[in-house]
């Protein structure tokens, strides 16, 4: 389980939508199935996504994904839980708005309350402090928004909240091998370190009598 915790109350349960001939279950932190209601031989019945992650949009929780459900063609099925405020628990809406991708809208009295979608109350103490530091950072201008969405997507990362994808963790990995700074700060202090070390090799290469050649850009 991932996010507020008030939600959690809603593991074990399954919420079912009838549409025509088919019925959807929504299953909290589960999955998401359909099952044809005909006497056809051939009736599908399928999962249409597993527990993923959340969508999180305006650092507010605006719904969950289900996904690697059964093939379809080339690709897995999923599905979009959008969570919206209602009177009681239930199913109250399914459409399929592109091949494959499901839409469904899950009222709940659990989420009316203008704070329960938060993110920033659901991390740890530690996982706060990072956040509060890449705020300070974007109003200090010592990085962009871009460089700020990249630090909050990887606290939500960090938190369990998204999953990492594999261009994320091939892009940590060569974080540890390459020169990639996120901030003037960091960036400026590498700088000066690495001038320092410069200033030494032309010193010792001075001594064994090795001439120097090069510019300030190499």
């Amino acid at each position: 389980f991932s996010g507020p915790a008030h939600l959690f109350r809603l593991a074990g349960k399954c919420f079912s939508f009838v549409e025509s001939t088919y019925k959807y279950e929504f299953c909290p932190f589960h999955n998401v199935t359909q099952h044809e209601q005909t006497f056809r031989w051939n009736a599908y019945s399928g999962i249409l996504g597993i527990w993923h992650e959340w969508e999180i949009n305006n650092n507010t929780f605006v719904g969950m994904w289900m996904r690697e459900g059964d093939s379809c063609e080339t690709k897995s099925r999923q599905t979009k839980v959008h969570l919206v405020c209602g009177k009681s628990n239930k199913l109250a809406y399914v459409s399929e708005p592109s091949t494959c991708v499901y839409s469904l809208t899950f009222e709940t009295p659990l989420v009316c309350h203008p704070h329960s979608l938060l993110v920033y109350p659901t991390l740890t103490e530690a996982l706060q402090r990072k956040w509060d530091e890449a705020e300070q950072l974007l109003y200090d201008e010592l990085i962009t928004d871009q460089g700020y969405k990249k630090l909050l997507k990887e606290i939500f990362e960090e938190a369990g909240l998204l999953k990492a994808t594999e261009e994320n963790e091939v892009e940590k990995q060569s974080k540890k091998i390459t020169l990639e700074f996120e901030t003037v700060e960091k960036c400026s202090k590498e700088y000066k370190q690495l001038s320092e070390e410069i200033k030494k090799l032309r010193v010792l290469l001075g001594q064994h009598g090795i001439a120097y050649k090069g510019n300030s850009g190499e």
